[in-house]
């Protein structure tokens, strides 16, 4: 089927919206569709919907719909903060422990990642990508010192950094890739340093990969159901995870994820409260579609 819908003026966007039963001033709606696409925002519009149809339940305001958005847009930045913290842990691990084995400039070497695919030629590609952003830290434009000292001194024998400084240009997705190829022995340690086995571990971080990507494009997170569920640790070693356990598809889980590796890694204190201040601040928000039930700040994970 072709694609026949026409591009249509803002001023239009804001009339069909109204028309559709959205309360708002028409200025103020045109000033807010100037400043963020219609697809995008009429995400959040969705759950508005009378069932079946295209307007939108009686009583439903700009004010309310906005709400919701910047409680989203807020969510996306603290999940961004936790993760960005559990990624610094895990890849300081990965390399400690990854340097220990093999020396600063194992990773190089394709027999150092026995579950890569070679079939897939996972190595290859993992290793082309992370050349690439080894490149990137050198170039004039994005330099960075460490990277141009090394070389510095050290470039008529080296072409490569050591382990403990190459993985600081790495990505989150390239820190998981180099967690799922290395040898199990590694897994299994970086995944004691948060008391979890290291499956759990991987599960965790692909789901933490596809959640900071989704908060990087600013994609909507609230009522998102992950495409992937999440490991929950096994009942018997783990019964906190089951007090209940939280539903491993939605946002509720993630969040409970970051709160416990934040707290095994340093503190999760001040990100804790930060996030029950956002909840506070917008106490309508409905918690079901997050996976969180309404005494979730009782659980055992969240309580303490």
């Amino acid at each position: 089927m072709k694609y026949a819908k026409p591009a249509i003026r803002i001023e239009e966007q804001a009339d069909l919206l109204l028309g559709r039963g959205l309360i708002a001033e028409r200025e103020q709606l045109v000033r807010l569709l100037e400043g963020v696409n219609y697809y995008r925002f009429s995400t959040y519009l969705y759950p508005f919907r009378i069932a079946g149809t295209d307007r939108f339940q009686p009583g439903t305001t700009l004010d309310t719909v906005w709400r919701r958005y910047n409680f989203d847009h807020r969510l996306r930045m603290l999940l961004l903060d936790a993760i960005g913290s559990i990624e610094i842990h895990a890849r300081t691990q990965l390399a400690y422990y990854f340097a220990l084995l093999y020396g600063p400039f194992g990773y190089e070497e394709s027999q150092n990642f026995p579950n890569f695919d070679p079939v897939k030629k996972d190595f290859e590609r993992w290793s082309e990508k992370v050349t690439e952003q080894t490149r990137h830290g050198y170039e004039q434009n994005s330099a960075e010192e460490f990277v141009i000292h090394f070389f510095r001194k050290y470039g008529d024998e080296h072409k490569t950094l050591p382990i403990w400084m190459f993985i600081e240009l790495m990505d989150f997705g390239s820190t998981l890739s180099f967690y799922r190829g290395s040898i199990n022995t590694i897994q299994k340690r970086v995944a004691s340093t948060i008391d979890q086995p290291d499956r759990v571990m991987l599960s965790w971080l692909l789901s933490l990969n596809t959640v900071r990507n989704r908060c990087a494009h600013h994609s909507r997170l609230w009522d998102w159901k992950l495409g992937t569920p999440v490991l929950i640790p096994q009942e018997k070693k783990f019964p906190k995870w089951h007090a209940p356990a939280f539903p491993n598809d939605r946002v509720g889980v993630m969040l409970t994820i970051c709160r416990y590796w934040l707290g095994k890694v340093s503190t999760a204190d001040q990100w804790t409260l930060r996030l029950l201040d956002l909840f506070d601040e917008f106490p309508e928000i409905p918690l079901a579609p997050m996976g969180l039930p309404v005494n979730w700040r009782e659980h055992p994970l969240w309580k303490s």
